[in-house]
């Protein structure tokens, strides 16, 4: 099994989702020599970077949105994610992106591939008709995919959900159409909007995507081990499988996979690896946004890898509360000695 977006070939198809405050380049970069072979970004508000082009200065969105359309060429092949719903504001932004023709762009290299959000089920998202919103609207969301796939010379992909809602499932015919606009890859996140992250996902709605389109069709939703893995892939014939919150303080997911998918032996992490892992995530991300937006946005990060350790919890409260990354590794030195 393999996946081809553009000229890159993914021979396990095993992609790390895009998930706001969560998947920036360390993380990406992260699960990538773990075993991810393709990832993408957090979202990238288009109308936000378009209206920034326009300011005669760098606004602190500018910024924003700048830092989160971020590539390196240590975790290529990745995507940019998008979102918006106006053809026209995602068109531009998609080509500044691929071009790097705009205001405070840090990235390295153009990313491998546009990937359009219509699966986000946050309320500030689809109250705005973006998102999964799109989702009741194939028809704006076919002319977002022929508007963006018009303005760039990289491979447009589409992460979708299920469908609005359980009266209104429509991922198949929906899928159908962003091919017909353009798409070259599709990602079902197997439930509805409605459902929001609720436990429990549909298969069958991956199955009858996959049944419907000749592109590639990724499969999400529920994947926690390699076993959720081979068991989504083999009971719905997608291409691959994309990893969010299953990668959330275990990016040897990725290996785990890998290991299943090719009849090799996986041996989990210590705890003494986690730790050391965690502590370099750390490190890197102080790094790139500095002491005060690294420590902060580290922190979620930290308290995921002690899942399971004994004092995990009380670690946690500490962890929240640290005043710089010393003290969170005072913490984890704690942990390692008592877990010896």
């Amino acid at each position: 099994m393999s996946v081809l977006i553009g000229d890159k070939k993914l021979n396990n198809g095993l992609m790390l989702a895009p998930m706001a405050g969560v998947t920036d380049s360390v993380f990406r970069v992260i699960c990538k020599r773990l075993g991810a072979e393709y990832t993408v970004s957090e979202m990238v508000c288009a109308k936000a970077l378009c209206y920034a082009q326009r300011s005669k200065k760098i606004s602190a969105e500018a910024s924003a949105s700048a830092a989160l359309a971020r590539t390196s060429f240590d975790e290529m092949p990745m995507a940019v994610q998008i979102f918006g719903s106006e053809p026209e504001f995602m068109a531009e932004a998609a080509a500044m992106i691929v071009n790097r023709s705009y205001k405070g762009c840090a990235a390295e290299c153009a990313p491998t591939a546009i990937d359009i959000n219509m699966g986000c089920p946050v309320r500030k998202i689809t109250s705005n008709g973006e998102g999964s919103a799109l989702m009741k609207d194939p028809e704006l969301a076919a002319r977002i995919v022929r508007a963006v796939s018009d303005a760039v010379s990289v491979p447009v992909t589409v992460k979708i959900r299920a469908g609005w809602d359980r009266t209104s499932i429509n991922a198949p015919e929906f899928a159908k159409a962003l091919e017909q606009a353009g798409a070259s890859l599709v990602c079902v996140h197997a439930r509805t909007k409605e459902q929001l992250y609720a436990k429990g996902i549909d298969l069958g709605i991956i199955e009858q995507t996959k049944k419907a389109v000749s592109i590639p069709v990724i499969g999400n939703g529920d994947i926690y081990t390699a076993a959720d893995a081979i068991n989504m892939m083999t009971n719905t014939g997608c291409d691959g499988v994309m990893i969010g919150r299953g990668a959330e303080g275990n990016p040897w997911i990725f290996s785990e996979i890998a290991a299943a998918m090719e009849h090799r032996e996986y041996i989990p992490p210590t705890i003494a690896e986690r730790l050391s892992l965690a502590s370099a995530q750390l490190d890197a991300m102080i790094e790139l946004k500095g002491e005060r937006t690294g420590l902060a946005e580290a922190k979620k990060h930290m308290a995921w890898y002690i899942g399971g350790v004994r004092g995990a919890a009380q670690a946690r409260a500490s962890i929240m509360t640290a005043e710089n990354a010393n003290q969170i590794k005072d913490i984890f030195a704690v942990l390692l000695k008592d877990g010896e």
